[in-house]
C-alpha cells in the first residue's frame, strides 16, 4: 500500500497535467467516468494516502489500497481502473478504489492531520492522542484521523526510532515520549520521501521486513497481525520498551 510520501511523489510527477483538458476517459470502474471527459483538471492534491484529481465542483479520489499502482505516459498490460488521456500524455491507475467527492475539499479533509502537509498541526495530534489513552501505539500511527499518510512501514520504523514497543498504550507514554512519537511520525515521513525519490528506501529500513535489530543485534520479534488494525509488526524486544 503506497504511504503518504509516495502519494506526494505521484502528485509531483503528475503536476504537469494540472490545467489540461481531459480528452478521453476509460477504465473498468463502475462509476460514470465520462463525467471527467472534456473537463479541465484544475489541480492535483494529496491528503495522506488519497490522491485527488480536482475539477470544477468535484474531485476524483484515488486510493491505492493494498495493490494499486499507476503509470504516467505509459500503460500496463492489465486494464486500468481509470485512464485519463490528454492532448499530450496520460495518467493510468490500476487496482485502486475510486470515489467522487462533491464540493469543496476543505469541507471534507482536515489538512492539519496530514503529516506531510504545510498545514500539519502537531498540537492537534497531541490532543487526539490524549483522548485515546487505551489505544495501542501501533494502532494510533495507522489512524488516518491522527497521522494521515502514515502506513505500516512508517509505523514500524517510527516505533523503533523512539524505542517504544508497538503494544504500548498511548496513555502510559510520558508527555515527552508522546512528543517523540508525534515528531518522528512527520520527520520519518520526510526521510521516507527523500529515500524513495533517491531509490534507496529499502536500504534505510531498520526493522521493517528485517530479522535483527541494528542497535543491539537482538533477533527481532514479528507478528503477522498485531493490534486492532491487524497489520504486520516488527520490533526489538530488547530496546523497545513496553509501556502499560
Amino acid at each position: 500500500m503506497p504511504e503518504g510520501p509516495s502519494i506526494v511523489i505521484l502528485r509531483e510527477q503528475a503536476a504537469g497535467f494540472a490545467g489540461k483538458v481531459v480528452r478521453e476517459v476509460a477504465g473498468n470502474s463502475r462509476l460514470d467516468l465520462t463525467r471527467m471527459r472534456d473537463r479541465r483538471l484544475r489541480a492535483l492534491r494529496s491528503w495522506g494516502k488519497h490522491f485527488l484529481l480536482c475539477f470544477d465542483g468535484f474531485a476524483m479520489r484515488v486510493h491505492f489500497m493494498l495493490f494499486g499502482s499507476y503509470r504516467i505516459n505509459e500503460r500496463r498490460e492489465a486494464d486500468p481502473r481509470l485512464s485519463l488521456r490528454f492532448a499530450r500524455g496520460e495518467l493510468n491507475f490500476y487496482a485502486c478504489s475510486l470515489k467522487y467527492i462533491e464540493g469543496d475539499l476543505d469541507a471534507v479533509y482536515d489538512w492539519s492531520a496530514d503529516v506531510m502537509a504545510p498545514e500539519w498541526n502537531p498540537r492537534a495530534a497531541h490532543r487526539k492522542l490524549r483522548a485515546m489513552p487505551e489505544a495501542l501505539a501501533c494502532d494510533v500511527l495507522l489512524d488516518q484521523d491522527v497521522f494521515a499518510g502514515c502506513g505500516n512501514i512508517i509505523k514500524n520504523e517510527v516505533l523503533h526510532r523512539i524505542r517504544v514497543h508497538p503494544e504500548s498504550k498511548v496513555g502510559a507514554l510520558s508527555p515527552r515520549k508522546r512528543g517523540e512519537l508525534v515528531k518522528q511520525a512527520r520527520e520519518y515521513s520526510f526521510d521516507f520521501y527523500a529515500w524513495k525519490k533517491a531509490f534507496v528506501l529499502r536500504r534505510h529500513w531498520q526493522v521493517h521486513a528485517k530479522t535483527h535489530c541494528p542497535r543491539d543485534g537482538t533477533r527481532l520479534s514479528y507478528r503477522a497481525k498485531l493490534g486492532r488494525r491487524q497489520r504486520r509488526a516488527f520490533w526489538c524486544g530488547h530496546c523497545q520498551r513496553l509501556y502499560r
